[in-house]
């Protein structure tokens, strides 16, 4: 799967909490556009949240698309996702956006590409975006090694690949469904 560069997105689950944080910087080639993006959203009446990886008018295309999946299907995640993927991977004008979402509501997580995937991550963890290797791994380490609620374990890990990956900054928007 294609890590876009320019940003940073996780999720995490624990306990009865999934979060989806992401930082704010957006890039064009090698220089700060925007430090204050926000790549994370709330969608169907707040119960389900989104971010995105890759290009910003792609993922609104993209997130306005869901949103009426979800319409379509009462909010079911999983088969809004799938028909999602579906037009995305067919209709000649979705097939050419660039971007990865991630997206979760009480029940699951999960990314959806281009390609026509629809994955569920292992441990609750989905990173996506040039640094998500790296928040993947303090999460991972995280989740293993402290008790942190799944806020402060994006907290963390977004600030660890904020200072490593120079396409990340610590201007994060967190959002949280109990």
């Amino acid at each position: 799967m294609e890590q876009y560069r320019g940003t940073t997105i996780l999720s995490v689950r624990r306990n009865n909490t999934v979060v989806i944080g992401g930082d704010g910087q957006v890039t064009m080639s090698h220089v700060v556009m925007k430090s204050n993006a926000r790549k994370v959203r709330r969608l169907y009446d707040n119960q389900v949240i989104a971010g995105f990886a890759g290009g910003t008018a792609d993922a609104f295309t993209l997130f306005e698309r869901f949103e009426a999946k979800l319409e379509t299907h009462q909010g079911h995640l999983i088969r809004a996702a799938v028909e999602l993927a579906k037009d995305w991977r067919t209709d000649r004008m979705l097939r050419r956006l660039e971007a990865l979402l991630a997206v979760a509501d009480k029940n699951a997580s999960l990314i959806i590409t281009g390609m026509g995937d629809v994955i569920e991550p292992e441990k609750s963890i989905i990173a996506i975006g040039s640094g998500g290797p790296y928040a993947k791994s303090a999460a991972e380490a995280l989740l293993d090694n402290t008790t942190l609620d799944a806020r402060q374990i994006v907290e963390k890990s977004l600030k660890i690949a904020a200072s490593i990956c120079i396409y990340t900054n610590d201007n994060f928007t967190i959002e949280t469904l109990e």
